[in-house]
């Protein structure tokens, strides 16, 4: 019991304590060690439920929920206030709706003494998400000691309020943890609201006019979701269902179904899956460590996680299918939108989008083996993503741009940081890393469950491949006279960086280790089978692995001036300057090198109008065939 129990108050304790300090040089330290604490902590909690079934946490929770009743009040009023000053009445409203139903769903718990008896739980799957909360998680904090200090550099017009970022960022943690260990159902929903608030002031951190544009944007849309959770705890309640989420799982009764399609849809508002993509574009307003904390290992996978937690009651029914089909709608056209996107941020905002609905994708199925690929992509989305963001902000503040034109060279200019890029990037898309792998699994599981489905996998793989390869060709293009540039980047930001590049091919090497001894016995729990690799692909990943490695290794060993330098050809039309040629009518013309962005045949904004009005079709349908 004390394990989970540390792991949400730990980061709690934290937060209230940074946030008390205000300006202080304690802070680099206390972040240090209450992510160190946390981190060993799920750590030790998922090496001791290795060869162990779940750990039921059974104690009395109604004090808990009268206190999760208050504080759910408090976090309405509080919301409510901030509708009201910024004059946001569509927002206003959803919080009033969304606060007064959980009022009554909580009175009416209480009324009908309705008690889970076992209100956390840790099993294999809860086990790998307090994992990816406590290590991505508390690396992103660390990494946000140094980047803020310069964040405060770059904005000296704002105040200075370090102190309330980092209890924000440490709340929320705690909130993610009570979240994947709750098996109670209104534990879940109060953890969830914390959530919704966290990112709610996360993204509007900067308070101008652009980034309270885009909280509120994400308010609307995770209230949304969250009043359709907490409709699904009222229908349950009204059905006389049980609250305890193992038992929903489990029964098999179909008078559940209509409570988890509901329950998914806040899943999909959280992920940002169309028609809700909105808030997570907007969120890239927001320091990077918070992109990276909503993207990597927070706020986006507790929309998967719920989707997946609920996946069996999903199995064999027209509901997942929709659900499905959505998920694999936003990731065809969400990995299009980004081959016409320069801005980097917006790159990786489209491709979490994508990567999230091929996750929903596999898990609307049901399947035992595609949601093995699901918590595979989970794991292996949640470590190249968190690199990619933190690196992408490093980059930028060293380049003062965060344009991937601007990236000509960055190996020869910034090799460490490019080192660091590259690993994220060949994460994403490249074999034998672990999202290819879990695209594999994906695709076979979903050849067997429905034909169309693949078609999305395909042609959106393909996408995604056309703008990571641009990108990387961009780092490692030579740019005419690059040298290398002092870098004054933060100690920890680069520490942070090192750690993240070794994890991301860690995970890669020990890949059949993690399929095997953390989501098989998942898996094999629920349904009792579960997906077998040959040792054939063992070995040809292993070979590919060693292969891969040796690209970021050379190139981090001849960085800056130990590249040799070659005059490019240009046709024979090279003027006197090995740069520099002679245009068709004898104009000098200097060399330049520019990605295909292909915007005027994908338009951003169509495919993201046509994607939402494809989805919210579907959601239509979906809940008319649950019903």
């Amino acid at each position: 019991m004390h394990i989970p129990l540390g792991l949400i108050l730990v980061p709690l304790a934290a937060a209230f304590i940074l946030l008390a300090l205000g300006r202080t040089k304690l802070r680099k330290p206390l972040v240090i060690v209450a992510t160190t604490a946390f981190g060993l902590g799920s750590l030790h909690l998922l090496f001791n439920q290795l060869s162990k079934d779940a750990l039921l946490v059974p104690f009395d929770e109604t004090p808990f929920l009268t206190g999760f009743g208050w504080a759910g009040l408090l976090i309405g009023a509080f919301l409510l206030e901030r509708c009201i000053r910024f004059r946001q009445p569509l927002a206003a409203l959803l919080v009033l709706t969304q606060t007064g139903l959980a009022w009554w769903a909580e009175h009416l718990t209480h009324l009908r003494h309705n008690p889970v008896g076992v209100p956390l739980i840790v099993d294999h799957f809860s086990a790998i998400m307090a994992a990816i909360i406590g290590i991505i998680g508390g690396l992103i904090c660390v990494h946000a000691v140094g980047y803020m200090k310069d964040w405060n550099h770059h904005h000296d017009k704002l105040p200075d309020r370090r102190n309330q970022f980092f209890f924000l960022l440490f709340l929320f943690i705690s909130a993610m943890f009570g979240l994947v260990f709750a098996n109670s159902l209104p534990w879940f929903v109060f953890f969830w609201e914390v959530t919704t608030l966290c990112s709610f002031l996360l993204i509007g951190y900067a308070r101008d006019a652009e980034a309270m544009k885009s909280a509120f944007l994400a308010l609307r849309l995770n209230l949304i979701g969250g009043i359709a959770m907490t409709a699904g705890w009222l229908l349950i309640l009204h059905r006389g269902g049980s609250l305890d989420m193992l038992q929903i799982v489990a029964s098999g009764d179909a008078m559940y179904l209509l409570p988890v399609v509901l329950l998914c849809i806040a899943g999909l508002a959280k992920s940002a899956q169309f028609p809700f993509s909105g808030w997570l574009l907007g969120a890239m307003v927001a320091p990077t460590p918070v992109s990276a904390m909503l993207h990597a290992s927070t706020m986006v996978k507790a929309g998967v996680y719920v989707i997946i937690r609920f996946a069996p009651v999903l199995q064999d029914t027209m509901a997942g299918l929709m659900i499905s089909l959505i998920g694999a709608t936003t990731f065809l056209l969400t990995s299009l939108a980004a081959i016409g996107q320069s801005n980097a941020k917006r790159v990786l905002a489209y491709s979490t989008i994508a990567n999230l609905g091929l996750i929903v994708t596999c898990a609307g199925t049901g399947q035992y083996n595609a949601i093995w690929a699901a918590i595979l992509l989970v794991i292996f989305h949640a470590v190249a993503k968190a690199l990619l963001f933190l690196a992408v902000g490093t980059v930028e503040h060293r380049l003062g741009s965060r344009d991937i034109e601007d990236m000509d060279g960055l190996v020869m200019r910034h090799p460490a940081l490019a080192v660091a890029m590259l690993v994220g990037i060949a994460g994403m898309f490249l074999a034998p890393f672990g999202l290819l792998i879990s695209k594999w699994a994906a695709l076979e599981a979903l050849i067997v469950v429905n034909p169309i489905l693949p078609i999305f996998v395909v042609f959106g793989s393909s996408a995604t491949l056309f703008f990571w390869a641009k990108w990387m060709g961009k780092m490692i293009g030579a740019e005419p006279g690059a040298r290398p540039v002092p870098d004054d980047t933060h100690s920890l930001e680069l520490i942070v960086l090192a750690v993240l590049t070794a994890l991301v091919i860690i995970c890669c090497a020990v890949f059949p280790w993690i399929a095997e001894v953390l989501i098989d016995p998942y898996v094999l729990s629920v349904y009792g089978r579960t997906m077998v690799i040959g040792r054939e692909t063992m070995v040809i990943m292993s070979i590919m692995l060693l292969l891969v490695a040796l690209l970021p290794l050379s190139l981090l060993y001849r960085g800056g001036e130990r590249f040799r330098r070659v005059s490019p050809y240009l046709a024979g039309a090279n003027y006197e300057h090995p740069y520099r040629f002679t245009g068709s009518a004898g104009k000098e013309y200097p060399m330049g090198m520019k990605n295909y962005y292909l915007a005027e045949y994908l338009p951003e904004l169509p495919i993201r109008r046509w994607g939402t009005i494809a989805c919210l079709v579907m959601m239509a349908v979906l809940m008319g065939v649950a019903l």
